[in-house]
C-alpha cells in the first residue's frame, strides 16, 4: 500500500509562523493545475506494484481550489495508478474558504475527509498568526462541514505567546463540543526568516515559552484521553476508526508520492525532493521533465529515520526490526543509548518494542536525535 500528497502552493495570505513553500499570487494557478496533473502522469512508474490507499492534499491551501480542479486531479490518479476501493481522500481547509455552497460541492466530490484549520478559536491568538479567519468562521465552518462530512479533524496550536493555560483549555474544550473524530495539534515553533521570528527578535511578541508549551501539551493529552481519544502520533488524537491512513502510513514507513513544488517521496530506499519554485516547477513539467533531486538513503539514515518516527508514535520502535533490518551492532547501540530514558521513565519498553512514556511524548524528537547512529562505522 502507497500514498500520494498533492502539494497545493497557493495562500490567501501568509501566515506569520509558516515556513512551508505558497505564493499569494494566484496567476498561476491554471498553469499550476496542469502541472500538477502532468507530474501524476509521468511518475506513475514509481508506484506501479502498489495500491494506493490515501490521496492527501496539503499546503499551502488546497481548498483555495475550485471542486472541479480537485477532482480533475484526483480523476488524473485514478487513470494512472491502482487505487483500491474506498481510499482515505483528505483536503486541507481554511474555515473562510468553507462557505454552505463550497463544502455542498465537496461533499459531491471524492473528497471523504476534511482536515481544518482552526488553529485556536480565539480572535487574538489568530490576529497574532495573521490566520485570513475569524473565531466565529471557525466554529461556522465546523457545523457546515458536519452536515455533510463525518471523517473531519482540525488542528489547534498551543505554546502562542499570550495564550494563558486556561484559554488553552477553553480552546480544547470548544473543540470537544463538535465532538469531532480526530484533532491535530502542534506547538507553535519558531522558524527561521518567518515574520513570527522577526517580530519575536524586534520585541514586538513575547517569545515562545517551552515550558507552557510543554504544561498544554500535557493538558491536552488529559483532557482528549479522557473523552477517548488515541494519542497515536504525538500531535494526532483520533478516535478508534479515525486514525489518519495517509499521516499512518508516513510514521509506519510506507512508501509514498509527493506532488506539487517542494514535495518529498518516499520509496523505502530513496527520498527525492521537487523544486521549492512555481516558475520552476511550472516550465520543467511544460518540457516533461522531472524537477526533482533524489538521495539514496545510508543503512544508517534508515535506522535514524525509524527511531525518530517510531517514538512519535504508539507503535513505537521495534528492537526485532531494528536486530533483523540494520543488525546487532545497531541494537547493542540502541539499548545502550536508551538506557538512561528508561531508567528516568521517559522511555518504556514493551511488548519488545521501545516506546515514548506519557512524559516523554512531549521530549520525543530530543530523545530520537540521542539515540541517532552517528558512527559511520557501523
Amino acid at each position: 500500500m502507497a500514498g500520494i500528497y498533492i502539494h497545493i502552493p497557493f495562500c490567501k495570505q501568509a501566515c506569520h509562523y509558516c515556513d512551508f513553500h505558497f505564493s499569494t499570487q494566484f496567476k498561476k494557478k491554471d498553469a499550476m493545475v496542469n502541472a500538477l496533473q502532468r507530474e501524476i502522469e509521468l511518475r506513475k512508474s514509481e508506484l506501479q506494484k502498489e495500491k494506493i490507499e490515501t490521496i492527501y492534499f496539503g499546503g499551502g491551501t488546497p481548498s483555495i481550489l475550485s471542486a472541479e480542479e480537485i477532482e480533475g486531479l484526483i480523476a488524473s490518479v485514478y487513470q494512472n495508478y491502482d487505487v483500491i476501493d474506498n481510499p482515505e481522500i483528505t483536503l486541507e481547509a481554511n474555515p473562510d474558504d468553507l462557505s454552505k455552497e463550497a463544502i455542498t460541492q465537496l461533499s459531491k466530490s471524492p473528497i471523504n475527509r476534511l482536515s481544518i484549520g482552526i488553529q485556536s478559536f480565539f480572535d487574538e491568538d489568530l490576529k497574532l498568526m495573521n490566520r485570513a479567519h475569524n473565531a466565529q468562521e471557525a466554529e461556522n465552518c465546523i457545523r457546515l462541514a458536519q452536515e455533510h462530512f463525518e471523517n473531519i479533524t482540525i488542528d489547534l496550536i498551543y505554546g502562542i505567546p499570550g495564550m494563558s493555560n486556561k484559554r488553552w483549555e477553553t480552546n480544547i474544550e470548544k473543540a470537544l463540543g463538535f465532538q469531532l473524530p480526530h484533532i491535530s495539534s502542534y506547538a507553535l515553533t519558531i522558524e527561521s526568516k518567518t515574520a513570527l521570528k522577526k517580530f519575536i527578535e524586534k520585541g514586538i511578541i513575547q517569545d515562545v515559552d517551552e515550558r507552557q508549551a510543554q504544561e498544554q501539551f500535557y493538558i491536552l493529552a488529559d483532557k482528549l484521553e479522557k473523552e477517548g481519544f488515541v494519542n497515536y502520533e504525538i500531535s494526532n488524537f483520533g478516535k478508534p476508526g479515525f486514525f489518519s491512513k495517509n499521516n499512518s502510513s508516513y510514521w509506519q514507513g510506507k512508501k509514498y508520492l509527493g506532488i506539487g513544488p517542494s514535495a518529498h517521496s518516499f520509496d523505502g530506499e530513496q527520498r527525492s525532493w521537487n523544486v521549492r519554485n512555481n516558475t520552476k516547477y511550472i516550465k520543467a513539467l511544460e518540457k516533461d521533465e522531472l524537477p526533482n533531486e533524489v538521495e539514496t538513503l545510508s543503512k544508517m539514515d534508515r535506522y535514524n529515520e525509524y527511531v525518530m518516527t517510531g517514538l512519535r508514535t504508539i507503535w513505537g520502535v521495534s528492537l526485532e526490526k531494528i536486530k533483523t533490518d540494520f543488525g546487532d551492532n545497531y541494537l547493542e547501540y540502541l539499548n545502550q543509548q536508551s538506557k538512561k530514558y528508561l531508567d528516568t521513565n521517559l522511555l518504556v519498553a514493551e511488548d519488545g518494542k521501545l516506546l515514548a512514556t506519557k512524559k516523554g511524548k512531549f521530549l520525543a524528537d530530543g530523545i530520537a536525535s540521542d539515540l541517532f547512529m552517528i558512527n559511520l562505522g557501523l
